[in-house]
């Protein structure tokens, strides 16, 4: 059998089939702005292996399984009649969820949501698949996409002598793909085997006439930076606390004003050398420096602090260090207070706990423009950025106490413990607290 993908001039499709066609490559990204064609891709290049290598077989995943049904199985069809093949070339089981084609190949639609009862996702690590292809790769978890890779290149893989691919369309998000994709693209630094194309609305020639007008005045500012510009450093989750321009402002806000003798020390400790410490230096609430210590021991963080202390003449009274775990160590050298995260909220506000308290503070504090970090080093920054984007609201939707996105789902976006933000919503314990400046007698 001979097939033709055409992409009808889309030059960005292209370089994504000549990466499928690449046996150095196995992992593919083609993200960006909706209408740029890519559910037409991934369908023409998984039906497309299917179809020429018999009896293999491929996976299609998504969060949600009936999503797949409902919008990306018309879209099957459509590259299937424009393979140039009939409805007759393959039937669809409606109770399991597979295409069976008439040369063997089966092509199996997953649900790749997050189950409680599989909270690793070790159902996909054991199965057996050629091929794969994760749409909308923006709403699964890292770990999810790591057990569906394991999956591929295990069945008849030899016989034909195709390397295992996994390709994932999306839209731009804050997830791993920006983190392991999109930023390496960006950096120069991708690996070897990965590719990232982005995709843009205006590559795809067949939009309706119009449709580009439309979605412009359909959408607000951030959601035309991801859907439509294909800006990967947007974020339009309704439940992140911060807004980006306003993150951003937090490194130009240079008019916030200093508060002469209110100056202040937090800390974030390293827990057993696996994370670093961010020690955080504060005027009023401008952060005037950021002192980072990778990998050190608890009397070389207390020692730098002390020294800090000395050096800007803060009390000890204005020091507050991260007492959870080793942190404790360090509270107790220097007899400073001590941040417990899990204690409860201060003045019987509705927070689940006084990190998440501190946080949104911090939030408020930030969208309303009255916080500036000084940082010249650009690393710094990126990971502040990034780190402030994932202070999001946990279960927004449900009534109860507010409580902030946990850390150790933060950790699995970003890759990386949030030393910098604890640092920062730390300092945010003295603006909840009275403050006495001076006493009269």
């Amino acid at each position: 059998m001979k097939i033709q993908f055409d992409t009808n001039g889309n030059e960005r499709q292209k370089d994504v089939a000549r990466a499928w066609l690449d046996p150095g490559v196995s992992e593919i990204v083609y993200g960006g702005s909706k209408g740029s064609g890519k559910s037409y891709l991934g369908a023409s290049l998984i039906f497309g292996d299917a179809f020429l290598y018999p009896e293999t077989h491929y996976f299609i995943a998504r969060k949600e399984l009936n999503d797949l049904r409902k919008y990306t199985v018309p879209t099957i069809y459509e590259a299937i009649h424009n393979l140039g093949l009939s409805d007759n070339y393959l039937k669809f089981n409606g109770q399991d969820n597979f295409f069976h084609c008439y040369n063997g190949s089966n092509i199996f639609l997953l649900e790749a949501k997050y189950q409680p009862s599989d909270p690793l996702y070790m159902r996909f690590g054991s199965m057996s698949m050629t091929r794969g292809w994760i749409e909308e790769a923006g709403e699964i978890d890292e770990a999810a996409k790591n057990n569906l890779m394991a999956s591929v290149g295990r069945w008849k893989n030899d016989v034909y002598n195709l390397p295992p691919k996994l390709l994932q369309t999306c839209n731009p998000s804050k997830n791993y793909l920006y983190r392991e994709f999109y930023k390496k693209n960006k950096e120069g630094t991708l690996e070897a085997w990965k590719r990232f194309v982005q995709a843009f609305p205006e590559d795809n020639k067949k939009l309706p006439p119009g449709y580009l007008e439309n979605l412009w005045r359909s959408l607000d500012k951030n959601q035309r930076e991801r859907l439509l510009l294909g800006n990967w450093e947007y974020d339009d989750d309704p439940a992140a606390l911060m807004q980006y321009d306003n993150i951003l402002n937090t490194f130009t806000n240079d008019f916030v004003g200093k508060i002469k003798g209110n100056r202040y020390i937090s800390a974030d400790i390293a827990r057993l050398g696996r994370d670093r410490t961010v020690i955080g230096l504060w005027d009023g609430l401008t952060c005037f420096r950021i002192v980072v210590l990778e990998k050190n021991k608890i009397d070389e963080a207390a020692a730098m602090i002390k020294k800090l202390s000395h050096d800007y003449k803060v009390p000890r009274s204005n020091i507050i260090v991260d007492e959870d775990g080793v942190g404790g160590g360090v509270v107790d050298i220097l007899g400073c207070k001590g941040f417990v995260n899990n204690s409860s909220p201060l003045n019987e506000e509705n927070y689940n706990n006084l990190k998440s308290q501190c946080y949104f503070t911090l939030a408020r504090l930030i969208n309303n423009n009255e916080i500036y970090i000084q940082t010249s080093e650009t690393g710094v920054k990126d990971m502040i950025i990034e780190e402030l984007e994932q202070v999001k609201q946990k279960d927004m939707d449900k009534d109860g106490k507010k409580a902030i996105l946990p850390k150790d789902k933060v950790k699995e976006i970003i890759g990386r413990s949030p030393d910098f933000s604890d640092m920062l919503a730390m300092r945010m314990f003295y603006e909840l607290i009275p403050v006495w400046d001076t006493f009269a007698f």
